[in-house]
């Protein structure tokens, strides 16, 4: 009988009791998941579960429960598998069946082997998805989650939480023990010498040379252990691994970190696509065996090359070293609405905690509000209604689509912006602690002609490609035009410049397969800091007027985040995050209002306010309500969204009087 805590630590010995009591019946694969999600659905139970967004891959043992926060970066091609095989022992005869799902090798105990021509195998089909951290995704959110994390293991270890169960301690044990299931010396090697150990599986199989066979339950000790890989693979190519260039983890963006893992998923993959940000929570697979399987597969030269369907730079891609990217068999997954750890993870459930949460927070949101205009008017150097116009750019998000047309984007430009200052990259570093994912481009003639922004397909590796702009709903991009200076663009720059601005028009960017180009829609929160009217389009144009101007532009900002404090700061990433899910309507009584307006300042001066105008006001009327806690238009705010945008126009009249420039 296995104990409470074996759903976190062996969660296969689970779904082998869970199997062995309903085979033949086909639902036993139904009743494995809904026993994880019962489990998940205890209190706190999510945060049991290692994440290996927190902790290190060798730190977690293989074949437990583990968790991970990603974004789909690549789809591969579905992959069959053995879902259940029968294994006989020669000498007795004895049969037993086994199940192959959440597996990468079949396994078999001593003396047994696998029935490859038994009546009783099943060949089931599984989606594999290549994933990343979600890209951009702000240090606060990574340590917020960890802390989160590390108190609740704290409290149920000290006892302040009913601990019910082992289950509580495995879970911190799982995050601070290595792995019991690789030799001595793996968890002394560097990171680099793992790396090497998986490219040249030799030395791994040197490691396991001279031990002598083990028993059923430890099969990671045996010389020859009877598996056979589940996965119906089909290449096989002649390639040096000492002579494979270094892993690609191909991360959008440059300098990221982080595991990127192969995701196995059983069911309703259709549901998912490309650039989903998911949670799922699986059985983690690092075993030695598949680089050593992969690498004896690269180098058979007696198979027919007939049959080598895949090329070498595909198979080395799609099974790259289970220490680098590890292999999750997913069991439950989900879409997330947002990664922000302060919020909960669904807001659309109506469940009682969740409710409390919103009405608590919607109670207190006006101090909240002014309190971070506060924050943005200095930091935007006492420019307050530049601080109201970033409120609804970082508020703002796609919300429909009207057919090629996204509804609820807010591209703000802030004109006027200090050139020689680092004023771009010091507002974004206050952006950056607001929001959950963010990219900070500095646009130039270098990085627009050497830069790689669309995602392209790779036929030779038969894989996508990233570019810079392959990211995350709701990611807010800044892209900082003042360091801009007098070049040439080549080809590429013109390509990337074009995708900007297809971006900010049409919320899409084209994905590059060589022979077409193939959209794909996106929801990005893009800020443009220029001098003067940028080369990109945009929503709406503000132009900055500091009324201070610090000495010390590094040390000015610094002591606005020093200044805030950490409770507020978090009010204010709760703040942006939910008004962005809330929903909006307009009454047919303010509808009636609101034309019966246009029509009169139609009236007035036909020349001073077109469509396009009314529906800037209508958006800004839109962001300006939800802002103060508000999901329909009221006619107050409706006449504030007007005052906005009528000293926003002023302002930009009075700049182009002055400097005699279009703006």
């Amino acid at each position: 009988m296995p104990c409470v805590g074996d759903w976190l630590n062996s969660p296969l010995s689970i779904v082998q009791g869970i199997f062995a009591q309903n085979v033949p019946n086909s639902d036993w694969e139904k009743k494995v998941t809904e026993y994880f999600k019962e489990k998940l659905k205890e209190n706190n139970a999510t945060n049991w579960v290692p994440s290996l967004n927190d902790v290190p891959v060798h730190y977690l043992k293989p074949n437990s429960l583990v968790k991970f926060r990603c974004m789909v970066q690549d789809m591969f091609d579905p992959e069959f598998y053995m879902g259940v095989y029968e294994t006989v022992d020669p000498n007795t005869n004895a049969r037993v069946l086994h199940f192959g799902k959440y597996r990468d090798v079949a396994e078999c105990g001593p003396q047994q082997e696998i029935d490859l021509n038994s009546s009783q195998t099943v060949t089931s089909e599984r989606q594999t998805f290549y994933c990343v951290p979600v890209p951009g995704e702000s240090a606060w959110v990574k340590e917020i989650s960890f802390l989160t994390e590390l108190v609740l293991c704290y409290k149920i270890i000290c006892g302040f939480l009913n601990p019910q169960s082992h289950a509580f301690v495995s879970a911190s044990q799982a995050r601070v023990s290595p792995s019991t299931s690789y030799t001595p010396s793996r968890h002394k090697r560097s990171y680099e010498e793992d790396e090497d150990m998986d490219l040249h599986p030799s030395k791994q199989k040197e490691q396991h040379m001279g031990k002598s066979c083990c028993s059923g339950s430890d099969i990671h000790g045996c010389v020859e252990p009877k598996r056979l890989e589940t996965e119906a693979s089909a290449g096989h190519h002649v390639i040096s691994p000492n002579c494979s260039p270094p892993l690609d983890l191909n991360f959008p963006l440059p300098g990221e970190k982080g595991p990127a893992c192969l995701v196995k998923v059983y069911e309703s993959w259709e549901s998912f696509k490309v650039n989903d940000v998911l949670e799922v929570f699986g059985v983690l697979s690092v075993d030695p065996v598949l680089s050593i399987v992969n690498s004896e597969e690269r180098d058979s030269s007696t198979l027919d090359p007939m049959e080598c369907m895949d090329t070498a730079e595909e198979q080395r891609v799609h099974s790259p070293p289970a220490s680098l990217v590890p292999r999750i068999h997913v069991i439950l997954a989900q879409k997330l609405q947002h990664i922000n750890p302060l919020l909960p993870a669904c807001l659309n459930e109506e469940e009682s905690k969740t409710c409390e949460f919103v009405s608590n927070f919607m109670s207190e949101l006006s101090p909240v509000r002014a309190e971070l205009l506060g924050f943005l008017t200095h930091a935007l150097l006492g420019d307050s209604l530049a601080a109201e116009y970033l409120i609804l750019h970082l508020i703002s998000t796609v919300y429909a689509r009207r057919d090629v047309l996204p509804l609820g984007k807010f591209t703000v430009n802030l004109s006027g912006c200090p050139r020689n200052s680092a004023f771009t990259e010091h507002l974004y570093r206050l952006i950056q602690q607001l929001v959950p994912a963010s990219y900070h481009l500095q646009m130039s003639i270098e990085s627009m002609n050497h830069s790689r922004f669309i995602p392209h397909k790779d036929y030779t590796a038969n894989r996508l490609v990233s570019g810079l702009l392959q990211l995350a709903s709701n990611t807010s991009l800044v892209i900082d035009e003042t360091q801009l200076e007098q070049g040439q663009l080549d080809t590429a720059g013109v390509r990337n410049v074009t995708a900007l601005g297809n971006l900010i028009t049409w919320q899409k960017v084209d994905y590059d397969f060589n022979y077409h180009r193939m959209e794909f829609p996106c929801n990005i929160n893009v800020l443009i800091t220029s001098e003067g009217r940028s080369l990109l389009p945009s929503d709406c144009q503000v132009h900055l007027q500091p009324q201070i101007i610090p000495p010390n532009m590094e040390e000015y900002m610094s002591s606005l985040l020093t200044a805030v404090l950490p409770s507020v700061l978090n009010k204010f990433r709760i703040y942006l995050s939910l008004l962005r899910l809330l929903d909006y309507s307009i009454s047919d009584e303010v509808t009636k209002a609101v034309e019966e307006d246009f029509v009169e300042m139609r009236k007035n001066d036909p020349e001073s306010i077109t469509a396009d105008d009314l529906h800037k006001m209508l958006l800004v009327a839109r962001f300006l309500s939800l802002s103060a806690g508000q999901t329909t238009l009221s006619r107050e705010r409706w006449l504030r969204a007007k005052q906005l945008e009528a000293l926003r126009k002023a302002r930009l009249q009075q700049q182009q009087c002055v400097n005699g420039n279009e703006l």
